[in-house]
């Protein structure tokens, strides 16, 4: 029964990070816990549920060895692969790595370029996160790494994936903080309503996915700012980091990238083979 441990990371310590935890199981996968940041998750796995109308949930330093022991306590098994929404790779990031210009090229026409990581963001943070999974026995799958092996930290970008779980041919407009530019001419309640439908739209296909997801998406009505809707954004891409790590042991995925560093996409968002 492989368990996957999904990391929405945010690229500092002071920002939330969106955690998903799935296993297999006889009718494909089930989600087992979702949680909005790090000390969520701990709590859920220590028997405290998520509170998602939580004013503010904060942004901490990771502890990897203890999300290990949490994920394992809420599975009952030992986490078998772990993949991150984050900049990783086996020597120093100091600026765009072949990585990001390799996604940028399959995908920008579609709107899904890498971003550029640079020393400070996420600099050492992102360094202690996957010095520290490697010490736990998950090292970096770079682009050398044998496809479907487990026990390995994949770095994986929502953005293409999304495009291969909902057959978009665009890139999809669910950020919070971009909900101006995606729609300028719209009043604060009409972006509300239309961010929540791409939510719906997302959540509704990784319930095919993963079953139950206990992630109740908040009613328009109910929202007062667009920030407060950030949590659902985290924890969406947690569970499509956790996506496509279902599909990378399935052997469905392509590596961007060098020996140094890779970001695993769908293979049916490329077309791929």
């Amino acid at each position: 029964m492989p368990v996957l441990l999904a990391i929405d990371a945010a690229w500092t310590a002071t920002e939330p990070s969106g955690i998903a935890l799935v296993a297999s199981c006889a009718k494909g996968w089930r989600c087992v816990a979702l949680a909005p940041s790090y000390d969520a998750f701990l709590a859920l796995a220590s028997g405290t549920p998520v509170d998602w109308t939580w004013p503010r949930f904060s942004g901490s330093v990771p502890d990897v060895d203890g999300l290990l022991a949490g994920a394992r306590r809420l599975a009952g098994a030992p986490v078998d692969l772990v993949t991150v929404d984050m900049p990783i790779a086996t020597v120093p990031i100091t600026g765009r790595r072949a990585a990001d210009d390799a996604v940028s090229r399959a995908y920008g026409g579609r709107g899904c370029s890498a971003h550029t990581p640079n020393p400070t963001r996420p600099g050492l943070l992102g360094v202690s996160l996957s010095a520290a999974f490697a010490a736990a026995g998950f090292p970096i799958a770079t682009a050398a790494a044998k496809v479907t092996v487990a026990h390995h930290l994949l770095e994986v970008y929502p953005h293409p994936a999304l495009l291969a779980l909902l057959r978009r041919s665009y890139r999809i407009p669910y950020k919070v903080a971009k909900t101006r530019r995606y729609w300028p001419s719209c009043s604060r309640v009409q972006r509300i309503g239309a961010l929540l439908a791409e939510f719906q739209a997302i959540h509704d296909k990784l319930l095919v996915q993963f079953g139950s997801l206990g992630l109740p998406l908040p009613q328009e009505s109910s929202i007062q700012t667009l920030s407060s809707l950030k949590r659902y954004e985290d924890a969406l891409d947690a569970l499509v980091c956790a996506w496509v790590g279902s599909q990378y042991m399935q052997g469905n995925t392509v590596a961007f990238g060098d020996h140094t560093a890779a970001i695993w996409c769908p293979q049916d968002s490329t077309g791929q083979k």
